[in-house]
């Protein structure tokens, strides 16, 4: 198996105001300032500049939540490319579940913005999972599958490199519920499956592939115990820097 180094991400959604995301991002550039693991951030669009200020000459990443497709134009409302590297971000989400269950992205759209955010330089992290309608019905594999297939199309083998997977039960996201570590193993494994199928076993097994969903500090030493979990796409647990750290601690 390749050696892979964990990669924990701190997905602060749409929370924080100014002060707060100043003093979270300086907490978790001091707490994590021996960590084994990679570390990053994604703070609101907003606060950017502010958090990557308060990041400083730390090792932790400024990350996006999101990116438009277009480099310019007539887009009410995105972030280009060019917004985000001009802010220091140096990696982007495309697919998390609220973006494609709340806001209504197209696998299709999804792709685009992988490739978009690989063409501008960025490392990308790209979400995939399943509803609870349909894990009930069997279909966690195959949505995994159709979604990275997608995510993943046009991307090249090279660029893999620039690529960490997040897998994220969305019945998991902010309920309190978590998948088994078990669970989240074999989702992982089949994922990694996807990765060998689509492009070799060497691309496959060097990809990071992170869990999402509900990780808290007492869960994390379980879940990212297991050989095909490499990391984790935090949410609320990433809102303490405490918290966080602990997670990012489990994790290397």
């Amino acid at each position: 198996m390749a050696e892979r180094r964990a990669f924990v991400g701190g997905n602060w959604k749409m929370n924080t105001n100014s002060g707060s995301a100043r003093e979270l991002a300086a907490a978790v550039a001091a707490a994590c300032a021996d960590a084994a693991a990679e570390v990053a951030v994604f703070p609101p669009f907003p606060y950017l500049l502010t958090v990557r200020e308060a990041l400083g000459s730390s090792a932790v990443k400024l990350g996006a939540q999101d990116m438009w497709i277009e480099g310019d134009g007539a887009y009410t409302g995105e972030v280009s490319a060019a917004m985000l590297a001009d802010c220091g971000v140096s990696v982007v989400l495309c697919g998390h579940s609220e973006r494609r269950h709340v806001i209504g992205e197209s696998d299709e759209l999804v792709g685009k913005k992988v490739r978009a955010s690989l063409a501008a330089g960025f490392d990308v992290i790209l979400a995939s999972g399943e509803t609870l309608d349909q894990r009930e019905v069997g279909e966690t594999d195959a949505v995994n599958a159709r979604q990275l297939r997608a995510g993943l199309e046009g991307v090249s083998a090279a660029e893999m490199a620039r690529v960490t997977i997040a897998y994220e039960p969305v019945w998991a996201i902010g309920t309190g519920k978590t998948a088994s570590p078990a669970d989240a193993q074999d989702a992982h494994a089949k994922i990694r499956s996807v990765l060998a199928d689509l492009y070799s076993s060497d691309v496959a097994g060097a990809t990071r592939i992170q869990y999402g969903g509900s990780m808290k500090p007492g869960s994390a030493g379980e879940l990212l115990a297991p050989p095909d979990i490499d990391g984790g796409l935090v949410g609320g647990a990433a809102l303490k820097a405490e918290d966080f750290a602990a997670i990012v601690a489990a994790g290397g």
